[in-house]
């Protein structure tokens, strides 16, 4: 059964740091690591990030404020929604560049291939740069997969979260099966490397207390908070005809951009963001302004992305 855990970012370092509070032999089986996302901006712009990276088993996922092809329907997405499913998959992703198959092997490109794997086991995330395909292997079906919601890191002194990023309703809603999912709750790291300290900035701070809680476990084969969900959308699919010829890829404009899909999506991120908000809640810390789960109040902010926030917060585009 996939898996899927979820919670917001508070810091840069909430993805290395948090899976120390697993029993060490996890480490010695490689297709039981987790995948994540990381900004292509920032994780891609090279040859050797991009190694880096994707030996971390991270995907490059472009992000709407700095790239054209970033959004909701980018291959990344579509990868990581076979990373949750079963194959066989008839083709990686459709490819836009004539020179696929040809890729920049400069130290500037962020082009990761093997020489001795042929073109289906790669696609490109903007139909110029190749990257390798994981969800090809069957040996990835139904993989780990560990996503921040809320897209950037936010510190609020209150540990009040955003709301939470569409992307979260493709990944429950598409796969073949529900995954399993686990809310999470972390606090801590962002003592650890707050986004208001000082000089020297890349230096973590010692003597900060981490805790890490994890909720019961939701979805999955007994799945009841999204099987109507699931339920409604293959119901859409199937009035659509053959709108969804492979598992992950939306042809279909509809699909995309029907108020039907768009309110499947927001009660499916909704569900989501209040398994984490349980979790929250049993830590001991008050509820939260209900405000602050909808896209509306965000919007309200002026146009700085990152730095002190006018609510306190510290924002961090990353």
């Amino acid at each position: 059964m996939a898996r899927k855990y979820l919670r917001g970012d508070s810091s840069r370092l909430d993805d290395p740091m948090v899976w120390g509070a697993l029993p060490f032999r996890y480490q010695f089986n490689p297709n039981n690591h987790r995948w994540s996302f990381g900004s292509y901006d920032i994780c891609f712009t090279d040859k050797f990030k991009s190694t880096f990276f994707t030996l971390g088993q991270v995907l490059p996922t472009h992000r709407n404020a700095h790239s054209a092809h970033g959004g909701l329907f980018q291959p990344t997405l579509t990868q990581a929604v076979r990373l949750l499913s079963r194959q066989p998959f008839s083709q990686t992703f459709p490819c836009e560049s004539t020179d696929f198959n040809r890729p920049d092997r400069s130290p500037s490109s962020p082009d990761i291939t093997d020489p001795f794997s042929s073109p289906h086991l790669t696609y490109s995330t903007n139909g110029i740069d190749t990257f390798p395909a994981p969800a090809t292997y069957p040996s990835r079906r139904y993989a780990w997969l560990h996503i921040y919601p809320e897209g950037r890191v936010h510190q609020h002194p209150n540990k009040t979260m955003r709301y939470f990023k569409w992307g979260v309703a493709r990944l429950i809603l598409e796969p073949d099966v529900c995954p399993d999912i686990v809310p999470m709750w972390i606090e801590g790291n962002d003592e650890v490397m707050h986004e208001s300290r000082e000089w020297p900035r890349f230096i973590p701070r010692v003597g900060k207390n981490l805790g890490i809680w994890f909720g019961d476990p939701i979805g999955g084969d007994k799945d009841t908070v999204f099987a109507d969900l699931r339920t409604k959308w293959r119901e859409l699919v199937a009035k659509k005809g053959n709108a969804i010829e492979e598992i992950g890829v939306l042809n279909s404009e509809e699909l995309r951009t029907s108020r039907e899909a768009e309110a499947l999506r927001m009660e499916c991120t909704r569900r989501v963001r209040n398994a984490v908000l349980k979790v929250r809640r049993a830590r001991g810390l008050p509820d939260e302004d209900p405000t602050d789960g909808l896209v509306e109040t965000w919007r309200a902010e002026t146009g700085k992305r990152e730095g002190k926030m006018e609510d306190g917060s510290w924002e961090k585009d990353t």
